[in-house]
């Protein structure tokens, strides 16, 4: 009994279906054995009993194969079909199909590196230029960014001398989440691509540091003139409004930059 209820549904139907067919099989027969004997009649029925004897035969030899490769296929296994043996998680780690632009895999790549803490109150570092910057998470990695480093960053650009209550540091002009397609920045360290002042106070930033790095006006003025001040998008009409004002006084810039990739 234990044996039979370990079996899988399959094997039970077909185990019940041959249990029928047995039965049907003993009453036919004691139904042969107890007929009054005729001559003629002893002949049909013997052929009769003949055919539908093969013909059973035939179905439960044909069942009883179906039973056992039911038992050996599904009878030991535990496996979901939905599943089909397939670990789910392992599935994670595979590219994504139709991800050409890379977004979902630089997304992975960024919540690997997003679990350090962050420290608010790091120190400001002022350099001899004029430029300071606080590092507010370390980063990890041996790659650091130096001259020639082709960088992926993202990155907010406040404006110092327009702070409120809400956004002491500045009201923010430009952000690669508001104002890029892939919420990323993209150049190489020393190119002219960008302003030298955020340059200077990225070197030495490792993948998943964060840092705010505070530009000074006699370099942001330059910098625009030279085409190297990141803008706002068309449809972000009070970053480009706060852009537009903000060369009417002091320029200083604060950025806020989490690097996310470096080559």
């Amino acid at each position: 009994m234990l044996a039979m209820l370990s079996l899988r549904p399959t094997a039970l139907f077909v185990l019940a279906l041959l249990a029928g067919h047995a039965s049907a099989f003993t009453s036919s027969g004691r139904r042969a054995l107890t007929s009054p004997p005729s001559l003629t009649l002893s002949a049909r029925r013997s052929s009769d009993d003949t055919d539908s004897l093969a013909d059973r035969r035939s179905v439960l030899s044909k069942a009883a194969t179906a039973a056992a490769s039911s038992f050996l296929v599904l009878g030991g296994l535990d496996i979901p079909a939905a599943e089909a043996g397939i670990d789910p998680n392992a599935l994670k780690a595979l590219p994504t199909e139709g991800d050409a632009s890379g977004s979902l895999s630089r997304l992975r790549q960024i919540e690997a590196i997003t679990t350090q803490p962050v420290n608010t109150d790091a120190p400001f570092e002022k350099l001899p230029s004029g430029v300071s910057y606080g590092e507010f998470r370390e980063g990890k990695g041996d790659a650091v960014v130096q001259p020639g480093s082709k960088v992926a960053v993202e990155m907010s650009i406040r404006c110092k001398s327009f702070a409120t209550a809400n956004e002491p540091g500045g009201v923010k002009y430009f952000s690669t989440k508001d104002d890029t397609d892939f919420n990323e920045l993209a150049f190489t360290v020393g190119s002219g691509e960008i302003l030298p002042g955020l340059e200077e106070g990225m070197m030495g930033m490792k993948k998943g540091a964060i840092r705010r790095i505070e530009v000074p006006s006699t370099m942001v003025f330059p910098a625009k003139k030279a085409g190297q001040l990141p803008l706002p998008s068309e449809k972000n009409k009070d970053g480009k409004r706060r852009f537009e004002s903000l060369f009417k006084t002091d320029a200083t810039l604060l950025f806020e930059v989490l690097v996310t990739r470096i080559k």
